[in-house]
């Protein structure tokens, strides 16, 4: 009897193919694909998002997709939690599960031992409220002197984060860098990391991004201002739909909202090159050969073999 098998997770920067991988993958292992990006668990934020449609995802059923209105605020507890059932459930069908995203700390909360320490909106606020009266450097300068480890791992200028590592000194009395993930899989898992030259991905970003714009995104943002756009304070600030946001207020011209979300997406793109570098399980292949998803396929055989040894049937997709 063949074990159950692992999880497959595709990850890597922006515009790297992660989902049209895990499509193709998911065909071929018989899989469903779990989201690790954040912004695609908003409903309506497709268009810059780049979330697959219907049709893009072939039948494949997809997860941790269109769970929250962009009101509210999107909770790594909340995602870890569904995450992990999703996996789960998906393994008890006698399936595939393929974790697919560019969202670093998500895709770490779903698959890794991830202790979450817990929120308070009232300490969050003040300390939301002290940033946009001091300055976001007062509080990163407490950070450091409370937790240095916490603030060498932080941007100075990552308000949220900042924040969010003080809130969690306040409530807890332990240092945030305690609770920062490990590197301690919870389930046999074989991580497959997309690479794509430096050069075309520039240019891959930014024909995503005019080819964005120019599908709507601008008015995109103007449907979901009326389901409370403005007043979600983790979608209003997702990449591109502040920038259709300030379009919408006369505050940036069309051609500067495309500018500076190339711009932003490219910064984004260094954080997770960064944050995924980092990580030595991942098995990096180059996302524009012409045998990527045969090489993917062999990892995941060459990782269900080493689970099995001689007493397996066929591989996954054998």
């Amino acid at each position: 009897m063949n074990p159950a098998p692992p999880v497959v997770a595709v990850v890597g920067a922006t515009a790297t193919g992660k989902s049209g991988l895990g499509v193709a993958l998911a065909h071929r292992l018989g899989g469903e694909v779990v989201s690790a990006d954040a912004s695609q668990l908003y409903r309506g934020m497709d268009v810059g998002t780049a979330k697959l449609t219907l049709a893009e995802r072939e039948g494949v059923p997809h997860h941790q997709l269109d769970v929250l209105d962009v009101v509210e605020e999107a909770s790594l507890a909340a995602y870890q939690r569904e995450a992990r059932a999703d996996l789960g459930a998906v393994v008890q069908r006698g399936r595939v599960p393929l974790l697919v995203g560019g969202s670093g700390l998500y895709v770490r909360a779903a698959l890794d031992r991830l202790e979450i320490p817990p929120t308070d909106p009232e300490v969050r606020a003040a300390l939301q409220a002290r940033a946009d009266t001091e300055g976001t450097p007062a509080l990163y300068d407490e950070l450091a002197t409370l937790d240095p480890a916490a603030a060498a791992a932080i941007e100075p200028n990552n308000t949220r984060r900042v924040v969010r590592a003080l809130e969690v000194v306040r409530l807890t009395g332990r240092p945030f860098s305690a609770t920062m993930p490990t590197r301690e899989l919870l389930r046999p898992t074989v991580v497959v990391g997309l690479r794509v030259p430096r050069d075309e991905l520039d240019a891959r970003i930014a024909r995503r991004t005019r080819a964005m714009f120019d599908a709507g995104l601008v008015e995109e943002a103007r449907g979901l201002v009326e389901h409370g756009l403005r007043e979600g304070r983790t979608a209003s600030r997702a990449v591109g739909y502040a920038q259709a946001l300030a379009v919408l207020d006369g505050t940036s011209t069309l051609e500067e909202a495309v500018e500076d979300t190339a711009l932003r997406t490219r910064r984004l793109v260094r954080r997770q090159e960064s944050w995924f570098g980092a990580d030595p399980r991942i098995h990096w292949l180059d996302a524009t050969g012409p045998r990527l998803l045969d090489e993917a396929l062999a990892l995941v055989e060459q990782a269900q073999d080493a689970r099995c040894g001689a007493g397996c049937d066929d591989g996954p997709h054998g």
